[in-house]
């Protein structure tokens, strides 16, 4: 089979991870150590050290023996940054093709897969526009961010949120530094950056709900809470504690709000984040969706690489 880069995709609590595990291990199967494939993460929230609970991050053991890349590679006190992201992980690839090996690109952040798998490159910085905004936003909250982007640039406003500050900072920064809007600037399906497949995972609404919801309420059983008290010392930095759940769970601690009340506003934010989630891989047409909860899925994706080879071979 021709090795091309392999993506997976789709909500939270559609199961990537698993599937990726299980992809990874039929394509590894019987093909010895060049035939192998490895993980490649594209969860922005998994880059951290120590924030597990919150983000699903599989453990050591859970990992099968299959190589995963770009798990725990910042404090949480630093500030991840997809253009430096796009890099790491390019130069991940590029090593597991050199080695002969698969890559396995997995996650739901869609800026940063979209940043690895298609031809892009990322505007400047522009260090007056960007404090200035980011002074709105400590001064303001993000709330007024988002209604000026949403004037400027609806579909980026949409697809960003209400909430996630920093991205509504850079999104009006990379407007004031290029008087265009910030979707104008995304990635583009048209150019891919190496020979790529894409597969989505797909679940009714309903049911997605109903997984989240409980995916939610099993993190503060799990320990969430604890996990964010023992974070906190060190020092979380912006985007750490801007996360879903990592938030809600620092105001519990703070007294702000209960348990259930933090247990509610995080099941609310990241059934959020699922429909952004969706409308983002959604616009890619070239993605070969699968049924989420299909007992044959691992073998409905193994068939769509094998066709994509077919198809369209790499030189």
């Amino acid at each position: 089979m021709d090795r091309r880069i392999v993506a997976i995709v789709g909500a939270t609590g559609t199961g990537k991870s698993a599937l990726a595990l299980d992809l990874a291990e039929a394509l590894s199967a019987g093909s010895g150590p060049d035939g192998a494939a490895e993980v490649v993460n594209a969860d922005a929230m998994q880059l951290y050290r120590g924030m597990d609970i919150g983000t699903a991050k599989l453990s050591l053991a859970e990992r099968r023996g299959v190589p995963h890349h770009l798990l725990d590679v910042l404090q949480p006190s630093e500030e991840a940054s997809v253009a430096r992201y796009q890099l790491d992980a390019r130069a991940a690839i590029d090593d597991i093709l050199r080695r002969g090996a698969t890559p396995i690109l997995v996650g739901g952040s869609g800026l940063y897969v979209s940043s690895v798998l298609y031809d892009f490159q990322f505007p400047g910085h522009d260090p007056d526009v960007r404090a200035a905004l980011e002074a709105e936003l400590g001064s303001h909250g993000p709330g007024s961010l988002h209604r000026r982007l949403h004037e400027l640039d609806p579909a980026a406003a949409d697809a960003i949120g209400p909430h996630n500050g920093r991205r509504l900072v850079r999104a009006l920064e990379v407007v004031a530094i290029t008087g265009k809007p910030f979707g104008a600037g995304l990635p583009s399906e048209s150019r891919l950056w190496r020979p790529t497949v894409t597969i989505g995972l797909r679940v009714a609404r309903s049911v997605l709900v109903e997984r989240l919801n409980e995916r939610v309420a099993a993190m503060w059983r799990n320990g969430l809470v604890a996990e964010v008290d023992a974070l906190r010392p060190a020092g979380l930095g912006v985007t750490a504690a801007r996360a879903i759940g990592y938030a809600q769970a620092i105001a519990q601690l703070d007294g702000q709000i209960d348990e259930s009340e933090a247990i509610e506003r995080t099941a609310s934010l990241t059934r959020r984040y699922a429909r952004r989630q969706v409308g983002w891989f959604g616009r890619f047409t070239t993605t070969n969706w699968i049924d989420a909860d299909d007992p044959q899925r691992v073998v409905a994706a193994r068939d769509v690489l094998v066709s994509a080879s077919a198809s369209a071979p790499i030189p």
